[in-house]
């Protein structure tokens, strides 16, 4: 029998990513008694044979849908890494009433008709030139983090493919901000570039937000589970 305090975590992972990437949470998650989802894109991961130049923000926005719609979820925790806050956004807009809580893990938050793109202006010409360097639409992988361990280093470079460009340029279009609790986990272990403080200074003055840090790099689930595991907690449960 599922715990009364048993949750449900969807996850909208980050660019060049997939659902393999989430690997070292399954089993916390089980542990603590809660079920963990982790979908991966078209295009990405499992998924690569099916990459294609009109691949988008909408595509992935809408493989995530469909995981709700067929798997029949409801009281989602609701939780978008990275690019993932993108495709996190765009869910919660169009499948509320299924959403208890939105989580965002170190990313992007946006407002109606932005893009990554639009919120991270520095990076738009170095991805176009990175994806006219092969054929046009692929943007290969950002470098992990420099505290990433050999082996998960090895084990992510294996895995990780490239993104159509599409997903970064595609505006995303809202019906209205998202109106269930919002949470912001920022971790504090910042590259030079700090593309995800603009979003945490948000979530620190905004109203309807509650702010979280995590000592960790930018992927707390590969280089961090157990403290990200930790702090989820807290976050269900309502503390601060």
């Amino acid at each position: 029998m599922p715990q009364p305090s048993a949750k449900i975590f969807l996850v909208c992972h980050g660019a060049w990513s997939a659902g393999w990437a989430w690997k070292k949470m399954h089993p916390l998650m089980g542990a603590a008694g809660h079920r963990l989802l982790t979908p991966t894109y078209t295009g990405l991961g499992e998924r690569a044979h099916l990459a294609n130049p009109s691949i988008d923000l909408e595509t992935h926005i809408a493989d995530v849908l469909n995981v709700i719609r067929y798997e029949d979820l409801h009281d989602i925790v609701l939780l978008g890494h990275s690019y993932g806050g993108m495709v996190a956004t765009g869910v919660a807009d169009r499948a509320g009433d299924r959403i208890e809580q939105l989580i965002y893990l170190d990313a992007f938050v946006p407002r109606n008709g932005q893009s990554l793109l639009d919120l991270n202006e520095p990076a738009r010409q170095s991805m176009r030139d990175r994806a006219t360097s092969g054929d046009g639409w692929r943007v290969p992988p950002n470098p992990t983090p420099p505290d990433t361990p050999p082996d998960d280093l090895a084990w992510l470079t294996e895995r990780r493919v490239d993104m159509p460009i599409k997903c970064f340029e595609q505006r995303l279009k809202l019906g209205r901000e998202p109106t269930m609790p919002r949470s912001y986990i920022y971790a504090t272990r910042i590259t030079p570039a700090d593309t995800f403080g603009p979003f945490a200074a948000r979530a620190k003055t905004e109203p309807g937000w509650r702010y979280h840090e995590i000592d960790a790099s930018h992927s707390p689930n590969v280089t961090a589970p157990e403290a990200l595991m930790g702090l989820l907690e807290k976050i269900v449960a309502g503390e601060r």
